[in-house]
């Protein structure tokens, strides 16, 4: 049996060194040297082949090289595979550190101060203490939940909101469609760390900018299509949403007339918020490969009934 990793050639080398040293039995291959298909037995990528049962017909597991699964069509996958997205520290870390700063920096009003460097314009804006600042993070996954650790930390005040009941030490916790207006409505910066589901495709509109406070904050790190680029242009220029920090748009990139690029009340990024680790993620892999030899539940499993 042999490994196949069809994603960034550069970071499957780094794989393949990983592999080498802690799992010398098993064959690694880096597509599209996939050697006998008949012997594949797992597939880390980013976007699998087409006709995926077809060119690998041995296929026990496919692994996510990335933190979602939305790039692939699940329903053409074979019925009954699993997969697995990525759910490594070096992810888990970048996003942390990406979500604390975009919301520091809507916190302390930083997009205003760029606008006022601008202008040559030297202005101090009034401090709040973070404990006077609401924040919710949508989605109570591990990013969700590790984000909201360390805004707390901060000493923000802090909610979450999935469609499903968590629990969070410190976190008011809110559930299902019928708790989002009370989500929404006591949250002065949102945070998407939503994943991308029929359910989610647009979620970030109109609407649901209409149930948070006046001049509320938004960090947008999900997946693009979520948000609907003309409810928030409108709810910028209606003062409704105050400012906006997006790294994830749809499409990517946007075309250079996009009004994104020149809003002055978005500060917007490449998709840069976190990326894969190559070591940590080969060591995750390799970690899940052990557990589904031993018949263990492998970490990051998707349910694909749910999407995620």
């Amino acid at each position: 049996m042999s490994f196949v990793y069809k994603s960034d050639p550069v970071r499957g080398r780094q794989w393949a060194e990983i592999f080498a040293r802690e799992a010398p039995h098993l064959p690694f291959r880096i597509w599209p040297d996939i050697g006998d298909p008949a012997q594949v037995r797992f597939l880390a990528a980013w976007e699998p082949p087409d006709k995926l049962g077809e060119v690998f017909p041995n296929l026990q597991v496919l692994f996510s090289s990335g933190a979602g699964v939305d790039q692939f069509d699940l329903s053409a996958l074979p019925p009954g595979l699993p997969v697995v997205r990525m759910v490594e520290p070096g992810i888990i870390g970048g996003m942390v550190e990406y979500v604390s700063w975009a919301v520091l920096a809507l916190h302390r009003d930083m997009l205003q101060y760029q606008r006022q460097q601008r202008r040559a314009q030297w202005k101090a804006v009034p401090v709040r203490p973070a404990g006077q600042c609401r924040v919710g993070v949508l989605g109570l996954g591990t990013l969700g939940r590790a984000a909201l650790a360390q805004l707390r930390s901060f000493g923000f005040d802090c909610a979450g909101w999935s469609r499903s009941r968590h629990q969070v030490d410190g976190v008011q916790c809110f559930a299902g469609q019928d708790e989002l207006p009370a989500f929404l409505g006591r949250t002065q910066i949102l945070v998407c760390l939503l994943p991308l589901t029929d359910e989610t495709r647009g979620f970030l509109n109109a609407a649901l900018f209409a149930q948070l406070p006046r001049g509320a904050g938004l960090v947008q790190v999900g997946r693009g299509p979520q948000l609907v680029p003309g409810d928030l242009l409108a709810a910028l220029d209606q003062g409704w949403i105050a400012d906006a920090v997006l790294d994830v748009t749809d499409p990517e990139p946007l075309p250079p007339a996009h009004p994104f690029w020149q809003h002055p009340n978005i500060w917007l990024t490449p998709h840069i918020a976190s990326m894969t680790q190559p070591d940590t993620a080969a060591r995750v892999v390799l970690d899940n490969l052990r557990r589904f030899e031993a018949g263990e539940e492998m970490v990051g499993r998707v349910d694909r009934a749910r999407g995620y």
